[in-house]
């Protein structure tokens, strides 16, 4: 008799000849034959395909085994048997603990069960995704029935308006699921997205204590999470993402209908509106859900034909080829070209645009939509006959890719072994067949969503209009005495450091060795750049700093086309290179930063704080909170990018100076707010959530205080930021999880991985460098303090300069209670009532010492104004705020509600301590000595001007400090 593996390829048949003893030490079991379709042939091919199905068998024969029993492998998995199946596990529960075990054996059935019939192709597609999407429903449900009635045993049942009847009734959660689940599309290892929501405000009834309806719906979402997320010794059952409902991470966890539906009328942005097509109420109240769905339905279809979509259009076609160029994704068929996202943003394109008008559009299922599309006559039967042919396709492929080892990738695989198993399961002989099929799906998709999106009025390259001159001269077809000749007829101030320069480039080793295709772009681009520098009044010098880009993309030549092909990103890049050597080595640094000269609008307009929030949620979406190298990589460019916005606008004049470092400020916190999200989501998945006397779980309890120029609005381009991290939770009591720990131990983990991920040298960089020394006790203190024992330092052992430094703190991360009880200590510190005699002498000998320590030496100060440290400096005007502050602020409370210079001045003259007109001045010579230090930075250059700089400011910074500071 021939083994079962030998129908299989070598390398498979290898592999499971050699661990089919292991787990069969016994031989082929009884109960496996005995089971309807399982042969021996047939559990080795399933082997051969899937690791996870191998090792499940291994080490869990007796659940395999009963669920064998319960339904044969070879019938459908429904709906209503997963129901059924899930009621006999429930059976079981009389705890959340056991809950939370329940749910995961039966994912571990049902995925046993799903995966099985895909990879031996035993089901389609539809009833892959049908069951996946059932399966999350039913553990959505059941976890939901289980924990509400639970919190209504403690805390009552919430009571509100009734959304269809309009009379006091009982109210239920309504759980949204978007995306795949919301289409009931979901593959066979996703994360699911969801949106709590809740009829009407209210407050629970015949409970333990009363509560409000939101905070009840908060508590009971945040132990559904729990439920399905929570890792434990039985793993998991769902990644939960709520990073879709309004206001993101930083949003509440549940709102009421009329809450959601004043959001997204308001403040709903496109991709929210992408979001909400395939919305649908997974579980709770189906009825109120239906009531909330119609009300959200204007938000998502427009009643006319919607071609103010187009632009929108544009920027998320735009936004995936930058993800796919930043995450090399090339390999990913979701996101790569010609993937699945490119054929679900066809689809929801004519949904969005059309959807209003034909509410056939108006559905969930992509491959549903298809087929309108072809009826309505809005694409041609060939299109969508390849698209809905590729979407099966792919669609197969990702569940191969994830049934393999039950691990969510849509990465394709680089070793030969997973090759084999991934062409096994899509049917083909070898890899070679089945990635000969997939380039042919993915070139068709990518062509039919070019042809979509693309507008035709799109410009075209101008590279064969450009004077012959240019390519001679890159080309070197003429002589060096022509070729510095030309350079200089066209405004090169330095052309034979220029020519020579172009030289040792085409003498690189990198373009010497550079392939056909890459040196053709490289043969097209740089007549363009040297003509287009022709347009600046430094063209040598900005050669020099350009080319520093040019060496650093030459094995990445999509970036030479993208300049190529927009003319427009060309213009903008000379003429930034030319007014910042700063910008130029940003550029080279991080070619990615290319994406960003594409909108001049965008370019040169950086956005507000609450667009900031908005562009960084959008970009961190799809990347999940485990995944930290991807999110550091994300952050880093999510700065970068911003940061060069206002560089460029500083430069162009279209922000306003005093406005630099506000912006520059809004982008670190957006940071820190998303780093403290995603160290907190981190560490939660590992120990639960910290504990608290009042028996609630899910609250942070922690914030992140910014010093010095953080904390005074005032950050520069390369500003490192003094954090000071405080916490208000009992630090006697334990986390929640599987794997406990103290809440002092929790928050000081998470103050360290706070640092890790703002601190760590990745490939694009340093997010920020952090400074914790001034937290109690400096260096030799604990990293994170409780709230008590800051107040406790504060007011008994903190130094004088400690005190300064508070007047310049402010809350910018963190838990919203623990930032205002922050703002109380800050504000009771400040307003202690100090002897100023002794307060003025010290301030004094501090600034004194920084003087001798950081200023320009005596001998120099004829030469050199050192702008910050030298005598009628920035910090001069800083410590005669400060002790100011510190001084009166006992008795002008009002002196402590600002953090910055600017406005502490201005209290500084409404409360009388300074005469009006000369906080006028300060301010005005505060202005002028910063912007300086902005535009060189800009420069490439430090605080340090001509010792004879700015001799009126100066003066009167020096009048004002001895008027102040010396004279009693």
């Amino acid at each position: 008799m021939s083994e079962p593996w030998n129908s299989l390829p070598v390398p498979l048949a290898d592999e499971i000849s050699g661990c089919w003893s292991s787990v069969f030490p016994d031989g082929f079991p009884d109960w496996l034959k005995s089971a309807e379709g399982m042969t021996e042939g047939v559990v080795a091919g399933a082997f051969a395909r899937s690791l996870f199905l191998r090792q499940t068998v291994e080490r869990h024969p007796e659940q395999v085994r009963a669920m064998m029993v319960s339904r044969s492998l070879t019938e459908a998995t429904t709906a209503g048997y997963l129901e059924q199946r899930w009621q006999e596990y429930l059976a079981d529960v009389d705890s959340e603990t056991s809950l939370h075990a329940a749910l995961r054996q039966f994912r571990r059935e049902a995925q046993f069960r799903i995966i099985w019939r895909d990879l031996m192709r035993w089901a389609d597609l539809s009833e892959t995704m049908l069951a996946t999407s059932g399966f999350a429903d039913t553990c959505i449900q059941g976890a939901l029935d289980w924990l509400y009635d639970d919190a209504c045993e403690q805390s009552g049942t919430p009571w509100g308006e009734h959304p269809v009847t309009g009379e006091d009734a009982p109210q239920k959660m309504v759980v949204l699921g978007m995306g795949k689940l919301g289409g009931r599309e979901l593959n066979v290892s996703s994360d699911i997205d969801l949106i709590f929501a809740f009829p009407s405000g209210g407050e629970t009834r015949d409970g333990r204590r009363s509560i409000d309806n939101q905070t009840f719906f908060i508590r009971l979402g945040q132990r559904l999470i729990q439920a399905l997320d929570q890792i434990t010794g039985d793993g998991f059952v769902f990644r939960v993402d709520m990073r879709l409902r309004p206001y993101g991470q930083s949003g509440a966890l549940a709102l009421s209908f009329a809450a959601l539906e004043a959001y997204y009328q308001d403040q709903g942005r496109d991709w929210e509106r992408y979001a909400m097509v395939k919305a649908r109420v997974v579980a709770g109240d189906q009825e109120a859900g239906q009531v909330l769905m119609e009300s959200l339905r204007p938000f998502v279809y427009r009643k006319y034909i919607d071609f103010s979509a187009f632009e929108s259009l544009r920027s998320m076609k735009a936004m995936i080829s930058r993800e796919v160029r930043r995450k090399g994704l090339e390999n990913n068929i979701k996101l790569g070209s010609g993937g699945i996202r490119e054929i679900e943003f066809v689809v929801q394109a004519f949904q969005l645009i059309r959807g209003g008008r034909d509410r056939e559009l108006q559905q969930r299922e992509l491959l549903v939509i298809l087929k309108e599309l072809e009826e309505l006559e809005l694409l041609p039967s060939r299109v969508v006959i390849e698209l809905r042919e590729a979407y099966v396709f792919l669609r197969n492929l990702e569940h191969a890719l994830q049934g393999m080892e039950d691990k969510q990738t849509q990465l394709l695989p680089d070793d030969d072994l997973s090759r084999d198993r991934v062409a096994l399961i899509m049917g083909f002989d070898d890899w070679a067949g089945c990635e000969h099929a997939l380039n042919r799906h993915r070139e068709q998709v990518a062509t039919h969503f070019s042809d979509i999106i693309t507008t035709e009025d799109e410009e075209e390259s101008g590279a064969d209009a450009l004077d012959e001159g240019w390519h001679e001269l890159w080309l070197a077809e003429v002589e060096e005495e022509a070729a510095t000749r030309w350079l200089s007829d066209h405004g090169y101030e330095a052309p034979s450091d220029s020519y020579k320069a172009l030289c040792d480039l085409r003498e690189n080793r990198t373009v010497q060795t550079m392939q056909t295709q890459g040196r053709k772009r490289l043969n097209q681009f740089m007549p363009m750049l040297l003509n287009a520098l022709t347009t600046v009044d430094n063209p040598s010098e900005t050669l020099s700093r350009v080319l520093q880009l040019v060496e650093a993309i030459l094995r990445r030549t999509a970036y030479m086309v993208l300049l190529l092909e927009n003319p427009g990103a060309g213009t903008q890049l000379v003429r930034l290179c030319s007014d910042s050597p700063w910008i130029a080595r940003q550029l080279a640094e991080t070619p990615l930063l290319l994406d960003e000269l594409l909108n001049a609008e965008s370019l040169y307009h950086p956005p507000a704080k609450e667009q900031l929030q908005d562009d960084l949620r959008q970009q961190m979406l799809r990347i999940p909170f485990e995944d930290l190298e991807e999110q550091m990589e994300s952050l880093r460019h999510f700065k970068k990018a911003h940061i060069l916005r206002v560089a460029a606008s500083e430069l162009k004049g279209t922000l306003p100076l005093m406005k630099v470092s506000d912006y520059l400020t809004w982008i670190a916190e957006v940071v820190l707010d998303h780093v403290v999200d995603v160290a907190y989501a981190n560490l939660v998945s590992r120990h639960g959530y910290p504990g608290r006397a009042d028996g609630e779980t899910g609250e942070m309890d922690f914030a992140v205080i910014g010093y010095g120029k953080l904390g005074g609005i005032e950050l520069g381009y390369s500003s490192d930021l003094d954090l000071v991290f405080v916490h208000k939770g009992d630090p006697e009591l334990s986390t929640d999880g599987d794997k406990p720990i103290d809440n002092a131990v929790f928050y000081t983990r998470l103050g360290q991985r706070i640092v890790h991920i703002l601190n760590t040298q990745t490939p694009s960089g340093q997010l920020y460098e952090v400074d914790m020394r001034l937290r109690p006790s400096g260096n030799s203190g604990l990293l994170v303090s409780t709230l008590q024992a800051f107040d406790k330092y504060q007011r008994n052992d903190a130094w004088t300069w400690e005190h300064q430094a508070l007047s310049r703190a402010r809350g910018v991360a963190g838990c919203p209670e623990t930032l205002q009880s922050f703002e109380r200590i800050r504000h009771d510190i400040l307003c202690q009532p100090r002897e100023r005699e002794a307060l003025r002498k010290e301030v004094v000998d501090m600034r004194e010492k920084m003087r001798a320590n950081l200023g320009t030496p005596a001998n120099r100060q004829t030469e050199t104004f050192h702008i910050k440290h030298d005598a009628g400096g920035i910090v001069d005007i800083e410590f005669m705020v400060q002790y100011l502050m510190l001084a009166w602020s006992s008795d002008h409370p009002e002196l402590t509600q600002w953090s910055d210079n600017i406005r502490q001045m201005e209290e500084l003259g409404r409360a009388g301590l300074i005469p009006v007109e000369d906080t006028e001045r300060l301010r005005e010579a505060f202005i002028a000595l910063r912007s300086t230090i902005h535009r060189r930075a800009l420069q490439n250059l430090n605080s340090q001007v001509e010792g004879g700089s700015f001799p009126e400011e100066r003066t009167y910074i020096r009048a004002m400090w001895k008027k102040v500071m010396m004279d009693s």
